[in-house]
């Protein structure tokens, strides 16, 4: 498999993963040294974490000669509903209705436009025709926090729905969302981490597996499963295909972050410690 990522990407599991446990702050130094076990140096770290920076998602503080870096209530809001997404423990329950966002967002604004575009996918929400977005899911505090974040709120309107034709509900998601092809990446997915769970449980039993490889496997890990973030929307059972596999991706996911949690924890816990000691 690729073990070459964005660092940026790599840098928002590992806050989203362990560093929101610990009051969301780290020190530089301890982000640069855990992520020089995925080949990323000191230089890709800094401009990632700065962009990250001017995009709101982090905030730097001195603290001596020190350069600690903490999530901003936008960067914790991100990193919860993310968490929740990715370790649910089943789909979502549905109240029957449709939640609609509609905008009219003018040309000069078409950055905000795109933004928003790659907000409401996502977000799990399904483009329904031209600037109109649904969804089976309650998002009143997600869309909320984007009409805010974008300054919006003339150009949007947000509706609570019921669908009443005129083709049924399992045509409305196939218009909305691809669903084919999220089954197509979670049998991918199964299929390569079903071995590497194998391998990995007979490695841990032999004691031939360090807590340093353990924090590696399981931050890849949850990277590659993070991928589903961006195109699974996260549908009710009902409006889901009978041969979903999306519920044994996240059992095997579950199964293989538990095994190895316990020693990866272990490892970045001690190198997040360098950063307590002046």
């Amino acid at each position: 498999m690729e073990k070459q990522f964005n660092t940026r990407s790599m840098i928002f599991t590992l806050y989203g993963d362990y560093i929101r446990h610990y009051d969301h702050v780290i020190w530089i130094g301890s982000l640069i040294r855990l992520l020089e076990e995925f080949g990323h140096n000191e230089q890709a770290v800094r401009a990632a974490i700065s962009r990250m920076n001017k995009q709101g998602w982090v905030q730097a503080e001195k603290r001596g000669n020190k350069s600690y870096y903490y999530l901003t209530e936008r960067g914790k809001a991100r990193m919860e509903e993310a968490s929740k997404r990715i370790y649910k423990t089943e789909a979502p329950r549905w109240d029957q209705n449709w939640y609609m966002l509609v905008y009219t967002i003018p040309e000069e604004k078409r950055h905000v436009r795109d933004e928003l575009r790659q907000e409401l996918v996502w977000s799990g929400f399904g483009l329904l025709a031209n600037s109109c977005w649904i969804t089976p899911n309650p998002m009143e505090e997600e869309v909320a926090r984007l009409i805010e974040k974008y300054d919006i709120k003339e150009y949007v309107s947000f509706f609570k729905a019921t669908y009443i034709g005129m083709q049924d509900q399992t045509a409305l998601v196939q218009k909305c969302w691809d669903l084919s092809e999220v089954n197509h990446r979670y049998d991918l997915f199964i299929k390569e981490y079903s071995e590497k769970y194998i391998l990995a449980k007979r490695k841990l039993e032999k004691g031939e597996l360090s807590d340093g490889s353990c924090f590696v496997e399981s931050a890849w890990l949850v990277h590659q499963y993070r991928k589903f973030l961006f195109i699974d929307p996260n549908l009710p059972e009902p409006l889901l295909p009978q041969d979903w596999l999306g519920d044994a991706a996240a059992s095997l996911f579950t199964d293989y972050y538990q095994m190895l949690q316990k020693p990866a924890t272990r490892f970045f816990e001690t190198v997040f410690a360098l950063g307590e000691h002046d």
